[in-house]
Formats: C-alpha cells, sequence, structure tokens
C-alpha cells in the first residue's frame, strides 16, 4: 500500500500544542510519506520540523497558513515549499503578527469591561512563537468561563463573540503575489468554509486560480464525501491541484490526528507527486 500524506498540520509555534519536531514524529509514526506544517503567519518551526524529517526519515514540506480577505469573504491560504528565513516573507509575516498582537490586546481589553481579566504575559506564557485567540480560548477553558475551545469562540472570541476584533488582514491579491514571489505554491484551505456550492464556488475558485492560486484543498478533516468529491471534480475543471490535510493541532481540536483525521482521512501521495511536477514545470524546487 503506498503512503498517504498530510499537507495541513499545526505546531505549537502558532496554534498547535505540540512542537514541530513531534508533529513530524507523529507523521512517520502513522506512516505517512509525507508531512506539512503550515503554522499560522510564522516560519519559524520549519529548521527544527525538517531536521525532524531527515531524522525519522519522511519527507517534510515547508509551509505556512495565512488568513486573507476576499471583499467581505475571509478565507485561508496554504503556502506550501516555502523557504525558512526567506527575508521577503518574513517581513510580511513580521507584519501580520503584529496585527495579531494589536488585536489580541484589543480583545483583553474587550474581555475586561466584561469581567475577565486576563494578564497579556499569561497569554504569552501559553506560546512560543505566534500568539492569537486560540491562546486566549485556552485561558477560557482553563478558568472553566467555557466548555471548550468552541464555545469559547462562540460566545467571547468568534467573529459573533462578545469580546471580537478584527484584526488587519492581507488581500487574496496581496498575499498571492507575495507567496508566488517567494516561489511557493499557493493553496485555497478547507474550502468548505467559503459556504458555496455549484456554480457559485466555480465563478469563486475560478477568479482565486486566475490570481494565483495553484490548489485547492479537497481532502480535508471536515470534508464529507460528496465535498471531496466537489473538489476534486472542479480541481480537475479549472486545472488545479490538490492537496489535502488533517489541520491537526493536538488536543486544542481532540479528535484530528495528524494524516487521518477523525479517523477517515486519506491524503494520497499521488496529490502530492502532481504538485511536485506541476512545480517542476515552473522550474520550482521541491
Amino acid at each position: 500500500m503506498i503512503p498517504n500524506v498530510d499537507l495541513h498540520t499545526h505546531s505549537n509555534i502558532s496554534d498547535g500544542q505540540v512542537p514541530p519536531a513531534e508533529v513530524v514524529r507523529l507523521a512517520a509514526r502513522a506512516g505517512l510519506a509525507a508531512v506539512a506544517l503550515t503554522d499560522h503567519d510564522t516560519l519559524d518551526g520549519l529548521p527544527e520540523a525538517l531536521e525532524a524529517g531527515r531524522e525519522e526519515g519522511i519527507e517534510v514540506v515547508p509551509g505556512c497558513e495565512l488568513s486573507v480577505v476576499d471583499g467581505k469573504k475571509e478565507l485561508h491560504l496554504l503556502a506550501l515549499w516555502t523557504r525558512p528565513g526567506s527575508l521577503g516573507l518574513e517581513g510580511v509575516l513580521t507584519g501580520l503578527r503584529a496585527s495579531r498582537e494589536v488585536r489580541n490586546r484589543v480583545i483583553l481589553e474587550r474581555l475586561h469591561t466584561l469581567g475577565v481579566s486576563i494578564d497579556y504575559d499569561e497569554v504569552l506564557d501559553m506560546a512560543p512563537g505566534t500568539v492569537g485567540r486560540p491562546h486566549i480560548a485556552r485561558i477560557l477553558v482553563k478558568r472553566g468561563l467555557t466548555r471548550d475551545y468552541n464555545g469559547a469562540f462562540k460566545k467571547y472570541l468568534g467573529r459573533q463573540g462578545l469580546a471580537y476584533a478584527p484584526k488587519s488582514e492581507l488581500s487574496l491579491a496581496q498575499a498571492v503575489q507575495i507567496l508566488k514571489a517567494e516561489g511557493a505554491t499557493v493553496a485555497l484551505a478547507h474550502p468548505y468554509l467559503l459556504g458555496e456550492n455549484g456554480k457559485a464556488l466555480e465563478e469563486l475558485v475560478r477568479r482565486y486560480a486566475d490570481l494565483g492560486v495553484d490548489a485547492i484543498e479537497a481532502y480535508y478533516t471536515e470534508h464529507s464525501v460528496v465535498k471531496t468529491r466537489e473538489y476534486l471534480e472542479l480541481a480537475r475543471r479549472l486545472d488545479l491541484g490538490v492537496c489535502g490535510g488533517s489541520d491537526f493541532h493536538g488536543a486544542i481540536k481532540p479528535g484530528i490526528k495528524v494524516g487521518v483525521g477523525r479517523g477517515k482521512l486519506a491524503v494520497p501521495a499521488a496529490a502530492l507527486e502532481d504538485l511536485k511536477a506541476r512545480r517542476r514545470a515552473k522550474g520550482l524546487w521541491v
């Protein structure tokens, strides 16, 4: 049997709960052929992940995940084959992390007005890297103010939450331009969150492809079999690459494991090989 791959995982360098090397070790134990580390707004975990890949004998695809906006829609992009230490991309990511810090402090101020006092140093202690809303959510759960991570977002931190605050974000067009200049493969992450299907979805993704998006994450933990088929067919019609992954975060997303998601996810290694072939055809490294 040909091993599968997982091209969407997170470590404690962003909002996951295990170190980059442990993410790679979990992928190796799962028998995967390759794993991508795609932390939010940072490349800082990639050197550790790549070293662990060499030790474990598993291919590690360096990447990251960016939140972007397209009009009123918020979506996420996976950037695969990013170079650790890339000065151009690092500069952009540094700006995004600074925006996150401003947002975090505004959220804490709003929580304070609701009678929930959290010191920013307590939030910083939750993560060695990028700090964001998930870390605040963990504190809310720890204090018993909400039952779980999802509840924290629903009541306090999500778009409709009592303490929600927006952050500055890149437009889709800006993000794609930056990532393509870095030689990354750009994929539309978890397309089910767009809330579109049929013709409306195709028109949307076609426009994304025209802007330079290379692939669509057809295989994903929360995608039904029907949705996966829809996205695979859409990729075929638009000549897009296909990727997929678990979106592993550790205990913060209970029940989701590297490689298999909630147990039924299977991202074929052939999808990774096709992405590599598309990159080679453009003279890009793999």
